[in-house]
């Protein structure tokens, strides 16, 4: 079911690792650890496994930087096989709030990453319609998605041949919530042209043609869907459609929808609001009680004549058929869908970098559970709303099947929940040896980085430094940007001046999700010389170029310098034969100590190894992998413009006497007075709106007074034209 294609060979501890673990799994060990350190091929290890478990896996990782990076590397691992991406879809997200102190209402308002949305859409695709799946995701894994038996039940199959109506496909496309277009096809929408139906699946990179002369579909292409060309067949390999040319299936554009009779579900909502409006008039909350009845009452008009409303996922128990404080469906309850649908019901779960991912799935409901709480005691929700959350960790822990923690420093939770079932994975199959460690003063730690820096540039080489604040590798990198500053820094403190300059970025959690992957190619492809970051350049990166890493202030005792961050930080040189690392510190810390003893441990034991083995040490080569997803450079919109400095905050600029500009993200802003109205479309326009909103809000909290009301004015004229 799984094939695994791969150019080499389980070597180290990888043949020991592998076959212990499937024998752990095969006899009734259900929870296991995986303790490799950094290069030793733990993906290798966990695709093996996969291979030879032959079961659906689900594997998450702590972001989303390390998440598109197994993604690819599964990828490649299984390319006949379906792996998928799950990861939240968010480029922006304001949760729905109500802060008491001030009696302020905020509004849900999000920007959904179409990308990486049908990614998501193509993972429950997969894992309703094949038995060889493994989707790499985020904790978002665990957020409410629907029940995945209302997904398939409203999916429908299109077959050559078939006697259909095409009134009959369109009224199921619209219960589907596909839009219907009469100029552009997008993802999510159709168009009728003539006796055909243009149909771009949300799932998938391809549009179809459903040609109906009458009542019966007598072709099915699939088409490029923005020149109309006939898509090749083998760009998506081993569906439905490519067996017999003859059908394909068509899946549901969003996860929250309903199905026509819900009538129960309906007289349940309104018998729950008669009960808290009840209530909320016992407390003498007239205003609350007012606000909730109109907000439900709207939302379930919208719910029966359309299908759906915006905040949807908040009715979700009263169409998942789920009883008050029950578990949200989500994505695992997909796995299970599919472990049962396919095979005998087990599935496995690789919790990469447990250390880390773990402690986050057990924090996710409490801070979903008090904001949610404040909505429903004002008034803004019903208490059903408290059912739309993160599993709790317990619900987690209980739902998964197998699992299998991942991590070069596991913590004791994992330890102790495998009943101490550890598979040490410590010689790397390259004979790679950890780097060794120096500490050296703080005081000109900057010159002394940036020589280090400069030595490796010239031999072709990569640096990565960590920092304690977004702040500061922002700063750093703007001054290791500057050649003035550099030669002037070097030339004061002895060292020669450089020609030409090392290239830097910062990658931090404000960077958004695609990009950052970008900044990790360009690493090694040689565009950046160095990558400074704060917390994203711990675990998992894959990065054989990187030579030196070097860590800022490495004495200041915390979570960012605790002994496992430090171990992880520290493995990011192991995968070159240069590798060092340069820990900058006054003293050495308990947490220092502890990690340096760590590398000292795993080294004699690698040393061993090799000398026992007359192994010579080799730096991993790896070819730079295909991006995840390309990312498309749209057409400026008039008077909006890229921003082309990344170090431009989220905030506007002083008014000037001929222009204003206002920073609408991270990337573009806008220059209010060249702004055309008349050019923007409808849907454009919206946007801008809502972006220039935000810019007012900001600027007035910065008692920027003046700009407010030039942004307000801004506003009133687009919405005026």
């Amino acid at each position: 079911m799984f094939q695994l294609e791969s150019n080499y060979q389980a070597a180290g501890d990888q043949p020991a690792a592998i076959t212990n673990l499937l024998k752990g799994f095969q006899t009734g060990s259900d929870n296991q650890v995986l303790l490799g350190v950094t290069g030793s091929g733990k993906t290798f290890t966990m695709a093996n496994v996969i291979a030879q478990l032959k079961r659906p896996t689900l594997v998450i990782a702590h972001n989303k930087t390390l998440a598109a990076q197994l993604y690819q590397e599964f990828r490649d691992y299984f390319p006949d096989n379906a792996v998928s991406y799950f990861v939240s879809y968010y480029d922006f997200y304001q949760p729905e709030a109500y802060l008491v102190s001030t009696d302020t209402y905020i509004e849900k308002e999000a920007e959904i990453n179409e990308e990486i949305d049908k990614l998501r859409l193509a993972a429950t695709a997969n894992l309703l319609s094949r038995p060889d799946c493994i989707v790499i995701a985020s904790v978002s894994c665990i957020y409410n998605l629907g029940r995945p038996e209302d997904f398939a039940d409203l999916s429908f199959e299109l077959v050559e041949g078939e006697v259909i109506s095409r009134l009959t496909i369109q009224r199921r496309l619209t219960q589907m919530q596909y839009q219907r277009s009469t100029t552009d096809l997008s993802r999510g929408t159709w168009r009728q042209r003539g006796e055909t139906i243009q149909l771009w699946p949300a799932n998938e990179e391809w549009a179809l043609n459903i040609v109906l002369p009458g009542d019966q579909i007598t072709k099915l292409e699939k088409i490029h869907p923005l020149t109309g060309e006939l898509w090749p067949i083998q760009a998506q390999p081993l569906t439905p459609f490519e067996s017999t040319r003859h059908r394909i299936t068509i899946y549901p554009a969003k996860h929250y929808i309903i199905e026509e009779d819900k009538t129960t579900a309906f007289a349940q909502i309104e018998a729950d609001l008669q009960k808290q409006l009840v209530r909320l008039r016992e407390q003498n909350k007239l205003l609350e009680a007012y606000r909730l009845e109109q907000r439900t009452l709207h939302d379930l008009d919208m719910l029966k004549e359309v299908g759906y409303v915006n905040g949807i996922e908040n009715y979700s128990r009263y169409f998942d058929g789920r009883k008050p404080g029950d578990p949200p469906f989500s994505l695992i309850n997909y796995l299970n869908y599919n472990a049962k649908k396919f095979g005998d019901g087990r599935w496995l779960t690789i919790v990469d970098e447990s250390h880390m991912t773990i402690p986050q799935i057990r924090g996710m409901y409490h801070g979903d559970f008090s904001r949610k709480q404040t909505l429903v005691d004002y008034g803004f929700r019903l208490p059903a709303a408290l059912d739309n959350r993160p599993l709790r960790f317990d619900e987690f822990i209980s739902k998964i099947d197998q699992a299998l923690f991942v991590s070069a420093t596991p913590s004791e939770w994992e330890i102790d929940y495998s009943k101490n079932q550890v598979i040490e994975q410590i010689v790397r199959p390259t004979g790679l040896i950890d780097p060794p460690v120096e500490v050296r003063p703080t005081q000109k730690q900057i010159p002394d980085l940036v020589n280090e820096i400069v030595m490796r540039q010239k031999r072709g080489q990569r640096t990565l430094v960590t920092t304690l604040t977004k702040k500061m590798a922002e700063v750093l990198t703007d001054y290791l940007n500057s050649q003035e500053k550099v030669n002037r820094l070097l030339k004061k403190h002895g060292y020669q001046p450089v020609e030409t300059l090392p290239k830097a970025q910062y990658l931090h959690s404000d960077v958004e999700t695609l990009e950052r992957s970008d900044i990790l190619d360009d690493l090694r492809l040689g565009t950046y010389d160095v990558v400074i970051g704060v917390n994203l350049l711990r675990e998992g990166l894959d990065l054989p170029e990187v030579t030196l890493v070097a860590i800022l202030d490495a004495d200041q005792e915390g979570f960012l310098r605790s002994q496992q961050a430090l171990i992880q930080t520290m493995g990011r040189a192991a995968r070159h034969l240069d590798g060092q690392v340069i820990m900058y510190a006054d003293k050495i810390t308990k947490s220092m100590k502890a990690a340096m003893d760590e590398v000292a441990r795993r080294r004699q034991i690698q040393q061993d190894f090799n000398q026992k083995h007359n192994i010579n040490p080799t730096t991993i080569a790896k070819p730079v992998r295909k991006k995840l997803i390309q990312i498309e450079r749209k057409t400026e919109l008039p008077g909006v413009k890229n921003r082309s400095n990344n170090l431009d905050k989220l905030k506007s600029s002083r008014p000037t006497k001929h222009q204003t500009i206002v920073a609408l993200n991270k990337k573009t802003s806008v220059v209010l007075e060249e702004l055309e109205p008349n050019s923007l479309t409808p849907q454009d326009k919206q946007k801008l709106i809502k972006q220039l909103n935000r810019s007012m809000l900001s600027a007035a909290k910065e008692w920027n007074f003046e700009l407010a009301a030039q942004i307000r004015d801004t506003v009133t004229e687009l919405e005026n034209k």
